[in-house]
């Protein structure tokens, strides 16, 4: 139960272009240890939340983690709940219903922008 996005970018995409990927959060630019130095977090760490399955990091052809933007602000948010004594399981939980609601609210909106009312719905019965 990942919080990872569910838009990858398709390989033939013009977003895929090595200026595109500077402004792609989901693009994996930063390596285990370069992801690690930037949070201020050990690698083991970033590993926990692989193994907890908060975080799927790509992998490079040679089968290093990979991070994104994204996932550097998800392990972030982890460090930031651990570190005021939440227990790693119950951080993961936290971020992932966050996430969900952040969702919820994003599709809630979207639909009241394409579909606006005019008043309350007509009472039932």
């Amino acid at each position: 139960m990942s919080v990872e996005r569910c838009h990858p970018i398709q390989d033939d995409s013009p977003d895929r272009s090595p200026a595109g990927k500077f402004d792609d959060e989901d693009y994996p630019a930063y390596s285990m240890g370069h992801a690690a130095e930037i949070l201020g977090v050990t690698q083991a760490f970033l590993r926990s939340l692989d193994a907890a399955k908060l975080l799927t990091p790509g992998r490079s052809e040679g089968g290093h983690r990979r991070y994104s933007r994204y996932q550097l602000r998800i392990a972030a948010r982890a460090r930031e709940l651990v570190d005021q004594g939440t227990a790693l399981d119950s951080a993961c939980r936290i971020i992932i219903l966050e996430d969900q609601l952040a969702e919820a609210r994003r599709i809630n909106a979207e639909l009241q922008h394409t579909h606006p009312t005019d008043g309350p719905a007509p009472a039932v019965g």
